[in-house]
């Protein structure tokens, strides 16, 4: 047994669960992904319990349940172990029915057969039972696995391969193409080419499912482990056109080679993706795939030289491809159902990525007013990304870096030397220039120039004369 397990809280709240239908005279195994990450050495993130019990016998036998999906034969049972709240998923052996909607089965079936429940699952690898009291027993997994489907040999082989028929496995959940490409992407395995094919036959129906569990199953293979991997295989079967085919519309843009010697704008972003490590932030890593999404839609290619003059060679230029972005980005994030504050980090990371290569001349209010940006670590790390993916050169990563290491929070975001009350006590009645003039005294404060109230309104009224009904700059 890996030399963990017996400490971690969810395997033993399985186990306990497992030994105690045993007892009660059912069949109980461990299955799915945790059997396949047991296999492969990882250890898994949690522990689903397969048993021969109908919903009803499993409610009778715990005394915490939750039957959110007992007409699927699902049943949450919950527990706590040292301290730890643990829910875990017992489901009963089942023979599924049609699958209408491309997602539920119309009926289900039970069965006290464990291997018609294999039978009905995704993938070989994600096919395999466990007896968690032999294999606690012996420490043996090879003696303590159920494989129906092979699901050890295409483990070894690194392969993803529907049970039987792949086209009637996408028929009954759509979204398993995309599941396809996520195994395959962060365990670095090929799919099976009968299953790869079945994918581009069927691509076109990924658009039968939901939006959010699109938008779920992308964030997973972004943040997983192996993101760039994942997108090319999504192009190449066919699914990325489906679900993001603004993206799509990268492949081919060419860039200037003096600032992205590695290419295209696709392969500009597939090289980011591939730093992103298991466990990135999901705003991080759809900010990395998004940055130049404006691209495509503001290429203009270099202007002819005319002929006889001494101008430079005009470059490829892509003005105004930040605000472009942002537009096409909000119009992907609404359409996957992103949260507003999601999607307000997401565009800030594509808005603000352009401003990095300015730092180094910055003022020091502005410089400031940058650094103090909300999560301001992602818009450093999204930076790093960008620059290492093509010129390489982090000047301006390590300069933002430095200073916002080095800058106390309420040095980026003091409180105010002057307020809207102190404008209009000193005389000026309220009106829209009292935006300009709190700026100006806050990039005082900011810059070192104003310490006190008193000198902060001393430079505004420097610049506005008072009291007057309508202040206007003096020029």
């Amino acid at each position: 047994m890996q030399g963990d397990l017996p400490s971690n809280p969810y395997f033993r709240a399985a186990l306990a669960i497992a030994r105690r239908l045993r007892d009660a005279g059912h069949q109980a195994f461990f299955a799915g992904g945790c059997v396949r990450d047991l296999l492969l050495g990882l250890a898994p993130q949690d522990f689903d319990v397969a048993t021969s019990a109908t919903p009803g016998e499993i409610v009778a036998l715990f005394p915490k349940t939750f039957t959110v999906g007992a007409h699927f034969g699902v049943v949450i049972v919950c527990d706590e172990i040292d301290d730890t709240p643990i829910a875990t998923e017992v489901a009963t052996f089942r023979n599924d029915g049609a699958y209408s909607d491309g997602r539920r089965p119309d009926a289900v079936r039970y069965t006290t057969d464990p291997r018609e429940d294999v039978l009905r699952r995704d993938f070989t690898i994600n096919g395999m039972l466990l007896d968690p009291i032999e294999y606690e027993a012996t420490g043996d997994l090879t003696s303590a696995t159920l494989d129906f489907v092979h699901g050890r040999e295409d483990l070894a082989a690194r392969t993803i391969r529907a049970i039987g028929d792949p086209s009637l496995r996408f028929a009954e959940d759509k979204l398993r193409m995309m599941r396809a490409v996520r195994f395959a992407a962060r365990l670095n395995f090929q799919i099976d080419a009968a299953t790869a094919a079945a994918i581009r036959r069927h691509a076109a129906e990924i658009a039968q499912v939901s939006n959010e569990r699109i938008r779920d199953e992308l964030t997973r293979i972004l943040t997983e482990g192996g993101a760039r991997r994942g997108f090319e295989l999504l192009f190449d079967l066919g699914l990325l056109a489906e679900v993001l085919p603004e993206v799509v519309r990268l492949r081919g843009v060419a860039q200037p080679p003096e600032f992205h010697p590695e290419g295209d704008v696709w392969t500009h972003t597939m090289l980011m993706l591939a730093q992103l490590p298991a466990g990135s932030s999901a705003n991080l890593a759809w900010a990395a795939l998004l940055h130049d999404i404006g691209k495509p839609a503001t290429y203009q290619p270099p202007k002819p030289a005319t002929p006889g003059s001494n101008q430079k060679p005009d470059r490829i230029r892509f003005n105004g491809h930040v605000e472009a972005g942002v537009r096409i980005g909000e119009t992907i994030l609404a359409r996957l159902r992103f949260s507003g504050g999601d999607t307000a980090q997401i565009l800030s990371l594509v808005a603000n990525h352009m401003r990095f290569g300015d730092v180094l001349q910055m003022k020091q209010s502005t410089l400031k007013r940058f650094l103090r940006l909300p999560r301001f670590d992602e818009h450093l790390a999204l930076h790093r990304l960008d620059a290492s993916a093509a010129h390489g050169d982090l000047t301006c990563y390590n300069f933002a870096r430095a200073h916002f290491e080095a800058e106390p929070t309420p040095d980026l975001r003091p409180a105010p030397l002057l307020t809207g009350r102190d404008l209009i006590a000193a005389g000026y009645r309220p009106s829209p220039q009292f935006k300009p003039m709190l700026a100006l005294a806050e990039d005082a404060q900011l810059e070192g120039a104003a310490t006190t109230r008193e000198e902060a309104l001393a430079l505004v009224q420097a610049s506005y004369p008072r009291p007057s009904p309508n202040p206007t700059p003096r020029k």
